[in-house]
């Protein structure tokens, strides 16, 4: 689907526009790209710690790629535009149609980049104070790319979502905080654009820069917030869809993938499955101990599966009962979108 993009600098109006092709200025020092999808209060509290950053605002500029389209999300980018112009920092804003996803919204920023450097990160982030100053610190360190640190706020007994979520903490490298060279980019393409979920286009990145003879550091003091967004009942079985993109990670990064991420298939699920199928045969063809056995192993892999999802997660009944549901199709669902990315991007993918 060809996108179409509109860009401008959402404090201006309509006749100063052009001008500012014309008259931006020297480039910053960094390009902040902050890609969103109808999120206004969470993107208002990220610009909210992006504008009060310590870096100069001179040296920095920020690009909101807005991939809805959301008149109350360009209203938040102009209003803070406005605001920041008088000193010397430039917001701008980019409203893309024909929605695919953060990966092509986050492409469509770094292209608009003044800066050598891009960072990335995400609408419902919280960069501390100095984000910016220690992100361009580790790059001064002759890295192409740096990942900061990710800090994921958790009650004290979570539930599996929320758990599930701070898993960011100990991500490699993830776009919610990552800063890359510009040219960079440019050698690899940027990110994938078949990545049209929120899953695996930053490991893709990662790995892209890797094979392109660039190297991925740390920048432990740069630092943004991420709180857990709140989430639906069930919202464990929607996000088994994204499975589907670990077929294509695989596909294109197999050593890697199988180095950074998963080493092996999930042997849990399929034994679930299996033993289900099993049971469901032996039943039809009247073989009842069959059933039997099978159907006991079926049980036995699925409370396995409960007890590890509430191992150090909140036993309040209701957060059990949905443990307990979920449980009982998430294996299913989970193989049947892995053998759909697989068939999808022609990939041998279990």
């Amino acid at each position: 689907m060809k996108r179409s993009i509109r860009v401008f600098d959402a404090g201006m109006t309509d006749d100063m526009r052009p001008a500012l092709l014309f008259a931006m200025g020297p480039p910053p020092e960094v390009s902040v790209v902050v890609p969103t999808y109808r999120r206004p209060r969470m993107l208002t509290r990220c610009l909210a710690a992006l504008v009060a950053q310590t870096l100069p605002p001179h040296a920095f500029e920020i690009i909101v790629c807005d991939d809805g389209c959301e008149p109350a999300t360009r209203d938040v980018v102009a209003d803070f535009s406005f605001r920041a112009r008088a000193r010397g920092l430039r917001i701008s804003y980019i409203a893309i149609t024909g929605t695919q996803g953060p990966a092509g919204a986050r492409n469509r920023g770094w292209k608009r980049a003044r800066a050598p450097v891009v960072a990335f990160t995400d609408d419902d982030t919280v960069p501390d104070r100095g984000w910016l100053e220690a992100g361009l610190h580790a790059m001064r360190g002759g890295f192409t790319a740096v990942a900061g640190r990710i800090r994921v706020p958790l009650p004290r007994a979570p539930t599996d979502y929320e758990l599930d979520a701070a898993g960011l903490e100990s991500s490699e490298f993830a776009t919610a905080n990552c800063f890359v060279h510009r040219d960079m980019l440019e050698l690899v393409g940027g990110f994938d654009e078949r990545y049209t979920s929120a899953w695996r286009e930053d490991s893709d990145l990662q790995f892209a820069i890797l094979c392109a003879g660039g190297n991925v550091g740390r920048a432990e003091s740069a630092v943004v917030l991420h709180p857990v967004r709140p989430a639906r009942w069930g919202i464990s079985i929607a996000q088994q869809r994204k499975s589907q993109f670990d077929a294509l990670l695989h596909k294109k990064y197999r050593k890697l993938y199988r180095t950074h991420v998963a080493r092996r298939p999930p042997l849990g699920y399929y034994g679930i499955i299996a033993s289900a199928c099993a049971t469901g045969v032996a039943l039809v063809a009247d073989w009842p101990l069959v059933a039997a056995v099978g159907f006991a192993l079926w049980f036995y892999l699925t409370a396995e599966l409960v007890r590890h999802r509430l191992r150090s997660t909140s036993r309040h009944p209701v957060h059990v009962a949905e443990m307990v549901a979920t449980s009982l199709v998430i294996p299913f669902l989970s193989v049947f979108w892995r053998i759909y990315g697989a068939l999808r991007f022609r990939t041998a993918f279990l």
